[in-house]
């Protein structure tokens, strides 16, 4: 077999198995189009056949855990940046259907993406005008009001 025949069947081998557990666990396949599959396909190359792969136990503890601080960290980068280029306060409600709870998040669009800010669980809630102020309120005080430069929000509020 020659050098070329070799390495096609290699990259079919591992187009393979990749394909194999994007099926089995229902991956869409637009996830090959993110900038994190590149970096993971090569960081496997470059593991080599020694190194264990994380667990799911790793995954979801320190793991996850690093990527919550890189992201917080990357968010506080962003915030320095808000008096300058000042965000545009988002927000929109939603019900889970199952548990029956409201909640409303709010995010902040700035020129380098949107941020998750929070989720407030307005279950129960009497959702008047004076409701709407306290919410906002609130998160415009977290954000300070002189960062935003516009606000919106949904109109059909958490249902």
């Amino acid at each position: 077999m020659t050098l070329k025949g070799m390495v096609k069947g290699m990259r079919n081998m591992l187009g393979r198995y990749i394909g194999k557990w994007f099926y089995n666990k229902g991956i869409h396949f637009d996830a090959t189009n993110t900038p994190y599959f590149p970096p993971i396909v090569n960081a496997i190359q470059r593991a080599g056949p020694t190194i264990k792969p994380p667990t799911a136990y790793e995954l979801s503890g320190p793991i996850l855990d690093e990527e919550v601080d890189e992201v917080r960290n990357l968010i506080e980068e962003y915030k320095q940046r808000w008096p300058r280029t000042g965000i545009t306060l988002m927000s929109a409600g939603w019900l889970n259907k199952v548990s029956k709870k409201e909640f409303v998040n709010f995010l902040a669009y700035f020129p380098k993406g949107t941020a998750f800010l929070s989720s407030k669980d307005v279950s129960g809630t009497k959702k008047d005008a004076n409701f709407s102020v306290r919410l906002y309120d609130q998160i415009v005080e977290e954000v300070g009001d002189k960062h935003i430069v516009q606000f919106i929000t949904d109109n059909v509020g958490a249902s």
